[in-house]
């Protein structure tokens, strides 16, 4: 088994050596695991509770919904619920932003609307002032 200096197969398979060997390995090593797992018992890896949350992460818990009162936090909870506590928060603000800007979309028209303007009108009275300069300009020119 050759390869030439870019580490192909020298046949010309195109297949990366180094890819196929590493999955070689990973695959021995899974195959490991699952057969030295039954001896080995069960083994859980969990992350204790040791984060104390402040009062910001305590409302937050409250208004993610994963607790229902102030009083029923614990002293002490696990990082992982306060990282998914803060993603839901993130998300839920993202989706007020959201809302508040289409509302803000519909008042700036609705305001328009009532003063009679429309960009169609904007854009005439824009081209008006840029043919009454190029007139101007041209009429400076050939004096």
């Amino acid at each position: 088994w050759r390869s030439n200096y870019k580490g192909k197969a020298a046949s010309g398979s195109g297949r990366n050596l180094r890819d196929s060997n590493r999955r070689r390995v990973s695959w021995a090593w899974c195959w490991i695991l699952k057969s030295a797992l039954p001896w080995l018992g069960t083994v859980v890896h969990r992350v204790p509770a040791e984060h104390k949350p402040s009062q910001f992460d305590k409302k937050i818990l409250l208004w993610t919904g994963r607790f229902k009162a102030m009083e029923d936090i614990p002293p002490r909870i696990p990082p992982e619920m306060i990282d998914a506590a803060r993603n839901k928060a993130r998300v839920k603000a993202c989706y007020i932003m959201i809302g508040l800007t289409i509302i803000a979309c519909f008042a700036v028209i609705a305001s328009a609307a009532e003063r009679h303007e429309s960009l169609t009108s904007w854009n005439l009275a824009k081209k008006a002032k840029w043919r009454e300069e190029a007139a101007l300009a041209a009429q400076a020119k050939a004096k």
